[in-house]
């Protein structure tokens, strides 16, 4: 640990600097554009809504990847950011300033919604499972859609595919196609959150942190899981 931190100590400020700074606004511009669209009670069918809002998430975290992804590997989620510490990609105190951004990013993104809003908390429906299960069980299906998620942009990022020019897009494409697909099969019982910083902006505007267990617990541990499945996987 010492000589990690000594090694970023050695780094140049702005080399340092520049990555954190792409972490917070890419993970700014997709809480922004999530939760936005949660917030909306558009007069359309329950399932109409589900899909916009699949596509919007979708589109919104591509966008996102894409636009740090060269910068900063384009994480936007802690689960992401321990997912790439554990597999050796960033070091320890990279991965602690990434998740520090991640979290600043979304909770600015949701006070300013909040502000935009006249004051009216944001409605914290990431956090919020549906009656028909229990805690665990949300957790255990956050956690495996998360697991999804951060092995596909694992297997995108996979340093031994001739194509390295095209992985900012591929992360991109199937960050955004993993969760097109969790916002429809899980979204109505858990709200498809898949990401820890994701689900404490709003709780944090809203006031309401309940549940924040299930939606820490199961994506970090996903994320922990995914990064030796992986290395298993390519060897």
């Amino acid at each position: 640990m010492k000589e990690c931190f000594s090694r970023l100590r050695n780094m140049d400020l702005r080399a340092k600097a520049l990555p954190i700074l792409a972490e917070f606004v890419s993970s700014f511009l997709f809480e922004f554009i999530s939760v936005a669209i949660r917030m909306l009670r558009p007069d359309i069918s329950y399932n109409i809504q589900l899909l916009i809002t699949a596509i919007v998430e979708a589109l919104g975290l591509s966008a996102a990847v894409f636009i740090a992804a060269d910068v900063s590997g384009g994480h936007i989620n802690p689960a992401v950011t321990l997912a790439f510490a554990i597999g050796g990609h960033i070091s320890i105190p990279t991965a602690i300033f990434y998740g520090a951004s991640q979290m600043l990013a979304s909770m600015t993104a949701c006070l300013c919604l909040n502000r935009l809003s006249a004051h009216k908390a944001v409605r914290n429906r990431i956090t919020r499972f549906s009656l028909k299960i229990k805690g665990i069980f949300a957790s255990i299906l956050e956690g495996v859609m998360t697991f999804v998620l951060v092995l596909a942009v694992l297997v995108a990022l996979d340093p031994l595919r001739a194509d390295t020019k095209s992985r900012a897009a591929r992360m991109a494409f199937v960050a955004g196609l993993a969760t097109f697909v969790s916002v429809l099969t899980v979204g109505p019982l858990t709200g498809a959150s898949l990401n820890p910083a994701h689900s404490f902006g709003p709780a944090l505007a809203s006031g309401k942190y309940h549940n924040q267990v299930v939606y820490w617990v199961g994506p970090m541990i996903a994320g922990a899981v995914a990064a030796p499945v992986y290395r298993m996987v390519r060897s």
